[in-house]
């Protein structure tokens, strides 16, 4: 086992100027899941590849445990890593595909056949050893790419997209095999995948990137509920955050025909910077929807943002209401979850409020955390 360290590491491909990784900073635990994570082109896979040694280091250095790896090749790292195709030999045996890497190293058939065994049984393919990976479904085909990486026994599992081949009902199911895998054997892991509920329910720790830079490295509900910036929050979270741009008036922010109170720090912290307006960020569970008067600057309508209904995803327990709103002259979508008895018609409008202290607020201006 062994901690992970990327130390302002720095990938700039030939004949580009801009970094595709740029100053990455993170400590990996020993024995920590984490998962980075972010939209294509981010850097995430460039991050995993530097680590693997298949990717050049142009400034900084990468350790693993008290190791510089920055400059060893891939053999030397003690790493064994899962890739999104698999990349099983389609000649041979289940078997023989796990014990590849191991005959390659020269060690003795008995101990390949042990760990091999080993591996088999804790994945559940002690029944498949025999067979050609043609004769496997894409989970079985994933499972023995595991065990494969499993019998080396390195100290850092690196998994890029294992999962992104898999139909969803299999993929759900194989990542909880993963975490619970990882969590048995202890093995520091670090995850690459662009699906942030993959990666918010499996890992320890989530790293969020854009365009090379690190954005926030956190655990997952951590991450969930204090974003560290206007990308963050709009990422995390599926459905994603409500972010709606309203002006800051006195006592709070102008939300819809109501004055809504947010953090009195966040509007100082705004006004400071010379913002009239703030972003307002708000999870789909957490508005309420107004009935009666209005209370804030009109007395003649229901309090709140009018949200026409567009969509309605029916889920059983809860629904997801898809709507539009008019804000500031520009139509906004937002999102809004409800209960599975209490769905309202297409076509109806609802207004909402956010739920008090469930609001976050951004600077319109940086994109910055202005709340608590």
């Amino acid at each position: 086992m062994a901690t992970v360290t990327f130390d302002k590491a720095t990938r700039i491909y030939p004949g580009g100027d801009k970094p595709a990784v740029d100053g990455l900073e993170i400590e990996v635990g020993d024995g920590e899941f984490l998962v980075l994570v972010g939209p294509s082109g981010c850097g995430k896979s460039t991050s995993l590849r530097m680590l693997a040694g298949l990717e050049d280091v142009n400034a900084g250095s990468i350790r693993i445990g008290d190791r510089d790896v920055t400059h060893l090749p891939p053999k030397d790292r003690d790493i064994a890593m899962v890739f999104q195709n698999y990349a099983l030999y389609p000649h041979m045996t289940v078997a023989d595909n796990m014990g590849f890497a191991l005959k390659i190293a020269g060690i003795n058939k008995a101990e390949i056949r042990k760990r091999v065994e080993e591996a088999a049984k804790i994945l559940d393919l002690t029944e498949y050893l025999a067979r050609k990976p043609k004769a496997l479904s894409g989970g079985q085909r994933q499972r023995v790419a595991m065990g494969r990486a499993i019998v080396r026994e390195p100290q850092v599992f690196l998994m890029d997209e294992p999962l992104s081949n898999l139909d969803a009902k299999l993929r759900v199911q194989t990542r909880t095999q993963i975490a619970s895998l990882q969590r048995r054997l202890g093995v520091t892991t670090v995850y690459v995948t662009h699906d942030q509920v993959e990666a918010m329910t499996m890992g320890d720790r989530v790293a969020v990137l854009k365009d090379g830079l690190l954005q926030q490295v956190d655990s997952p509900r951590n991450m969930y509920d204090k974003p560290t910036n206007l990308f963050v929050a709009g990422f995390i979270g599926s459905p994603a955050m409500n972010l709606i741009e309203v002006p800051i008036t006195d006592g709070g922010v102008e939300f819809g025909n109501t004055v809504v109170n947010v953090a009195r720090d966040a509007i100082k912290a705004a006004a400071d910077k010379g913002d009239r307006t703030v972003f307002v960020g708000v999870r789909p569970e957490h508005f309420d929807i107004a009935s009666g008067e209005g209370d804030g600057l009109s007395k003649d309508a229901p309090a709140g943002l009018a949200i026409t209904v567009n969509v309605v995803e029916e889920l059983g327990a809860d629904g997801f209401v898809y709507g539009s709103a008019e804000v500031n002259g520009e139509t906004k979508d937002v999102v809004i979850r409800v209960g599975g008895r209490s769905i309202p018609e297409k076509g109806s409008v609802l207004h909402v409020v956010p739920r008090a202290g469930e609001t976050h607020v951004f600077a319109s201006s940086s994109g910055e955390r202005l709340s608590d």
